[in-house]
């Protein structure tokens, strides 16, 4: 039993750490990404994306990668069906709620889509995708303030996007360029 013991608590501090490194590699590259700086923004988000992508579970990746697929194929209804199956197997893997929430939004099933995309940004603060899908939908329904304040904090992560700063600045300019 001793032995088995000393193999658990082995086991889980070597678990530990790699956990650890692998959160604190992604707090570096957020970082770069945050900062206005950055050159090489472009690397920097591709490698965020591709952490995002991983599940930790080889039959979880096939089901994203399997709905990504139907998605460039257009076939929505089937692509749903694997971001469903994934949300459901895997219900604290943000990606999955990012992507089925992407299928929502393409359907125009906003209310869906808002509530993938708030169970994203709960296990995920830092998802600028799903931010930034939240900001879309926020405009798109006319809640334009909401929108704005979504933006804004899409560009607190990644300032580095044309298309945010000019959502930002377009409806700065309804509001009068307030900061709400």
């Amino acid at each position: 039993m001793k032995r088995f013991c000393k193999s658990v608590v082995a086991t889980y501090l070597l678990t530990a750490g790699a956990v650890l490194a692998q959160e604190a590699d992604m707090d570096a590259l957020l970082a770069e990404l945050a900062d206005p700086d950055t050159g090489n923004w472009e690397q920097v988000e591709r490698k965020i994306r591709l952490e995002w992508s991983k599940s930790g579970s080889p039959a979880m990746d096939l089901l994203l990668m399997r709905g990504r697929d139907a998605i460039e194929d257009g076939d929505l209804d089937l692509a749903l069906d694997h971001f469903t199956a994934l949300t459901d197997h895997a219900p604290d893997f943000a990606e999955g709620w990012t992507s089925r929430a992407s299928v929502y939004f393409q359907k125009e099933l906003y209310g869906p889509a808002l509530h993938d995309l708030g169970r994203a940004l709960t296990l995920n603060p830092n998802h600028f995708e799903a931010l930034s899908g939240l900001a879309v939908i926020l405009e798109e329904t006319g809640n334009r303030e909401d929108a704005l304040e979504a933006w804004r904090m899409v560009a607190d992560l990644h300032p580095h996007r044309p298309e945010t700063q000019a959502a930002i600045e377009r409806l700065e300019k309804e509001f009068g360029g307030s900061s709400l």
